[in-house]
């Protein structure tokens, strides 16, 4: 076990049986079902990847770590480890940079990833590494590639991958641009949020690949044609991640609130938040409410994206149809 998390026997046997907890929990609530993925996430050690978080409280962060010399405090470290929430790791003069995303959206992106034997795979943002060491226990190590813009967080990635057993190639780099000198993958999946597809990520994709990124404030899944081509829809669970860094890869700003009727729904809420925030700058928000009532409060998985060469757009229901709103370009 790495240097700042308890060693030894009582530690492990506590870690098992958290993990063991999580896992039944997932599987109890319907956000894992494969198999092999239930195996990843019984096996990899999550608290190798989050030796200390931050928790909000009134009066500002307050850290709780792995080396905690008080019981009942190192207690509240292992089983905030093992919830089903995400974890803020790594704050910068206030401001959030690193999270361990949650449990169960994990689950559910790398379920709906479909990553077969053999396949090669860049993931796009590797943040503590668990989600890198996930990967590596389905595919094996040699076939993971994780890239982040930066060093700090790509070098604590990789020690917490190494204390976990794991060696991936971690590369420091800009994950708009992906990593050529491993292309070409088989699939993409992105840990941050992006307001477009950046066009590296199908031109290192194999034909018949697949990309899954978060976007608005959805999960999205394209089937690369080519390196231009693409097309695809959102999942149905909402995400929210931070967004991407470097290039191009922006945010798409703040998320536009749904009106004042409809903030105590929260199935609804969600599900116009996503229009509003996809919509950003391209539709009017009242237009954007009454398309969405008017087309019976659609939820994310009536929406998708088409890349076609430099154009990219969302549409609702039929890539051809009615509606479609362009998307901003990314930087290849």
């Amino acid at each position: 076990m790495r240097a700042g998390a308890r060693t030894g026997p009582a530690t492990e046997i506590a870690a098992t049986r958290a993990r063991a907890a999580l896992v039944r929990r997932l599987v109890a609530d319907g956000a894992l079902r494969d198999p092999v993925w239930r195996a990843a996430f019984a096996e990899v050690p999550r608290h190798l990847f989050v030796p200390s978080y931050y928790v909000a409280t009134p009066r500002g962060y307050e850290r709780r770590w792995g080396e905690d010399p008080d019981p009942a405090r190192w207690e509240r470290w292992l089983e905030g480890v093992y919830a089903d929430e995400p974890l803020l790791t790594r704050l910068r003069d206030g401001e959030q940079i690193v999270t361990s995303s949650q449990p169960s959206l994990m689950t559910r992106m790398l379920e709906a990833l479909e990553a077969r034997d053999g396949q090669k795979v860049l993931e796009i943002g590797a943040g503590t590494g668990y989600n890198a060491a996930l990967l590596c226990h389905r595919l094996g190590e040699r076939r993971v590639t994780t890239v982040d813009l930066d060093p700090a967080i790509t070098e604590s990635a990789g020690s917490h991958l190494a204390a976990a057993g794991y060696r991936p190639a971690v590369v420091t780099g800009d994950g708009v641009l992906g990593v050529p000198s491993r292309a070409p993958y088989d699939r993409i999946v992105a840990t941050c949020a992006v307001p477009s597809v950046p066009p590296a990520w199908l031109a290192q994709c194999r034909p018949g690949g697949f990309v899954l990124a978060p976007l608005s404030t959805g999960v999205l899944g394209l089937r690369v044609g080519d390196a231009g081509h693409a097309e695809g829809r959102f999942l149905r669970t909402p995400a929210y991640f931070m967004p991407l860094r470097g290039g191009d890869g922006g945010g798409q700003g703040a998320t536009p609130p749904p009106p004042a009727g409809l903030r105590g729904r929260q199935a609804d809420g969600e599900a116009l938040r996503f229009l509003l925030t996809l919509t950003a700058g391209r539709l009017d928000p009242s237009e954007a409410t009454e398309l969405w009532l008017r087309e019976g409060r659609p939820g994310r998985a009536r929406f998708g994206v088409t890349v076609s060469g430099a154009e990219q757009w969302a549409w609702l229901d039929d890539p051809g149809g009615l509606y479609a709103w362009p998307l901003g370009a990314g930087r290849g």
